[in-house]
């Protein structure tokens, strides 16, 4: 399947045929796995028990249900109507030009910014390993490496993806397994003393910091779920965009439940949750060094910088396609709904990519400054992406029983009480989030930057509305 652009009779057409369908059911299949597991899992978890204790499997269950929700909402959509635009161009459609053009490059500046943060992260663990390569070289190779395979073709996006998203989820399952065996105290070798589900109640009970701290946890791991969207954007590359996109959507629930509350659980019933061990080396490391594996630490290195790399690899996509579906419906500078012949669009990576080259030096220039305000003012986008998802399906839903009902083959469950439920949802934690230090400079700045980007979109409509009059 192609995309068909939609640029105006008068702009200069795009080079090749648009996108093309170079991603295969098991790249599809792949994507949507690990598209829920990313580095904040790893390396974020240990901070979520400290805040919370045992407690946090319940943050955990929180968030997981409300991104089940949303993603059903989506899914729904783009069953019915794939593009690589996915929900932007949904919100196009249902809420107004403003509406797809808004979320559209708000959710380009929240993934340009992630190149960087993952770049960095990514050259630390690199950088520990070859020292004598400096930190920013490692940065700049990675963005590099990855940008290369995103020129190539969507294939080889792909294939990369395929492949590191399977060690991730390898690593997981392993984890799982191996560590609830150390739990019941069966697994053979084992130093865990395999106290069963104790350490679940015997430091301070299951909510030690109160049952408040819940809230405090949802915080700290919402945004640790960005990402599950990403695959309603590659279906649009795909063989059978409908068979992937419902695949994906119907496989959300046990996705989270295994990859996130599998894990931590298992993290929770190897060790107390307060054992300095979690907040020191890390929850994942901890639970491998109680059960006695040999170099968990530099097993863990390896992995995270797999998700990592993943997680970079798929940033640049997304923001590729956002860029190009944005630049497809006269909303970004032409050139980015330009393709090559192997359907890549070259110039919307290009573009992405030297935004986040950008945002890495700001990150070494000026942390504390520059690259603070970029990260705090794209922290509560993925919110602000949710509500607009929810917003959309409200009326999109009609759309499609009006237009093409035969479309409709994946449904959100109790429609529309679960769509506004979970608007309710989303918009508690907005709310909270401003009573939280942290949060409250988050969401005040995306608020803030969100504001212009919509006002920007207004006077440009109303511009343009004029001009056709005129």
């Amino acid at each position: 399947m192609s995309s068909q652009s939609t640029l105006a009779p008068n702009e200069t057409p795009p080079e090749g045929d648009g996108l093309k369908a170079g991603l295969k059911n098991r790249h599809l299949s792949m994507i949507a796995i690990g598209g829920v597991i990313g580095a904040g899992l790893f390396v974020g978890s240990g901070s979520g028990i400290a805040a919370a204790g045992p407690a946090i499997l319940v943050s955990y269950a929180l968030v997981g249900a409300m991104v089940v929700l949303v993603m059903r909402m989506l899914g729904e959509m783009a069953a019915a109507r794939p593009s690589s635009g996915s929900f932007s161009a949904y919100a196009d459609q249902a809420l107004g030009r403003w509406a797809g053009f808004s979320i559209g490059w708000l959710y380009w500046f929240f993934w340009v910014v992630v190149l960087a943060v993952e770049a960095t992260a990514g050259a630390t663990i690199l950088n520990g390993w070859i020292p004598a390569v400096p930190q920013w070289a490692w940065a700049l190779i990675v963005m590099v490496v990855l940008t290369v395979v995103n020129l190539a073709a969507v294939g080889s996006y792909g294939e990369f993806e395929f492949w590191f998203a399977g060690i991730k989820v390898v690593a997981i399952g392993a984890f799982v397994i191996i560590g609830l065996l150390a739990v019941f105290g069966v697994l053979p070798g084992s130093d865990n003393p395999g106290a069963g589900f104790g350490h679940l109640t015997d430091a301070g009970g299951f909510f030690p910091k109160g049952p408040g701290a819940i809230l405090t946890g949802v915080l700290m791991v919402v945004f640790s779920f960005m990402g599950s969207e990403i695959v309603t954007l590659a279906a649009g590359e795909s063989e059978d965009p409908q068979k992937a996109v419902t695949r994906a959507t119907n496989s959300v629930i046990w996705r989270i439940g295994i990859f996130y509350l599998g894990s931590i659980f298992v993290v929770l019933t190897l060790l107390p949750w307060n054992d300095p061990s979690i907040t020191k080396d890390g929850s994942y490391v901890a639970a491998l060094n109680s059960i006695g594996i040999p170099h968990a630490g530099q097993v863990m290195d390896v992995i995270v910088l797999t998700a990592v790399l993943s997680c970079l690899n798929s940033g640049l996509y997304t923001a590729s396609r956002m860029a190009f579906s944005l630049g497809q419906r006269g909303d970004a500078p032409k050139a980015f709904a330009r393709t090559t012949s192997r359907g890549v669009p070259r110039t919307a990576i290009l573009g992405s990519v030297v935004f986040g080259f950008l945002a890495v030096w700001f990150n070494y220039q000026w942390p504390d400054t520059v690259f603070n305000f970029l990260l705090n003012s794209s922290g509560a986008v993925a919110l602000f992406v949710w509500l607009v998802i929810c917003f959309t399906q409200l009326r999109m839903r009609g759309m499609i029983l009006r237009e093409q009902p035969e479309k409709l083959v994946v449904k959100m469950w109790l429609f529309p009480y679960l769509t506004w439920a979970t608007i309710a949802m989303i918009s508690f934690v907005l709310v909270y989030m401003l009573t939280d230090d942290a949060g409250r400079e988050q969401v005040l700045l995306s608020l803030l930057v969100a504001v212009f980007v919509v006002a920007f979109a207004l006077v440009r409509d109303r511009v343009q509305k004029r001009a056709v009059k005129d």
